[in-house]
């Protein structure tokens, strides 16, 4: 039955114009404004690009989902930042993670994101946040600086993704979008992530570049 599911949204999503919006499931789909940036990153076929707010209890739920389908497929996330206004730590999070990002590595960034959301719950002002954030570089062997950002570097790529999130017309978080070169599919439910994956993969098999015709 799930391949069968899978195998009718193969031929709907292969049946759209290039760069044609699918939602798995339908209902929810998001109205964007911008899809242009809805592309994998040089060198990839498929990947999955996440606009998330460290704060947000959904982004947690959906983190090991995420996670579990990059290793699953050996697929990269493309990460933004979609600061949610009403939250009081997420962007101090944000900032502290592309800390890690621009100065130690994007593998150690991603594992504080993670550990963010593990310990969502037990963070509940910035001052919960610096504390937790103290800890995890003392036992990841890392310095904290007197001053996380002191030329405003961080803050300003948090603020550009923010940005463009607004220009694209993203309205909450997360939101996922599994993109192939041609096409892309929003995730509105993170549950059906490896469906949404395993329908874009069979998109690329089955696309003119691989010998079938495509008629739009």
């Amino acid at each position: 039955m799930r391949w069968l599911i899978i195998a009718t949204a193969l031929s709907l999503f292969c049946s759209f114009p290039l760069a044609a919006q699918m939602a798995v499931p339908p209902s929810g789909a998001t109205p964007f404004k911008d899809t242009s940036a809805f592309r994998p990153p040089a060198g990839a076929r498929l990947a999955i690009i996440e606009f998330e707010d460290l704060e947000c209890p959904l982004c947690a739920r959906s983190s090991p989902i995420v996670h579990a389908a990059m290793e699953h497929y050996g697929i990269p996330r493309v990460h933004h930042d979609f600061i949610i206004p009403s939250h009081t730590w997420s962007r101090v999070a944000a900032i502290n993670a592309r800390y890690l990002e621009d100065h130690v590595s994007p593998a150690l960034a991603e594992d504080f994101r993670r550990d963010v959301f593990a310990n969502q719950t037990r963070i509940s002002s910035r001052d919960d946040l610096f504390a937790f954030t103290r800890t995890w570089f003392q036992a990841h062997g890392q310095k904290l600086p007197f001053v996380m950002d002191p030329a405003g570097r961080c803050a300003n790529e948090v603020q550009a993704d923010c940005m463009l999130a607004t220009r694209l017309g993203v309205l909450h978080t997360p939101t996922i979008i599994v993109a192939t070169q041609n096409r892309w599919i929003e995730v509105t439910d993170p549950s059906q992530l490896f469906a949404a994956i395993a329908i874009a993969e069979s998109s690329i098999k089955h696309s003119p570049a691989n010998g079938m015709r495509h008629i739009n």
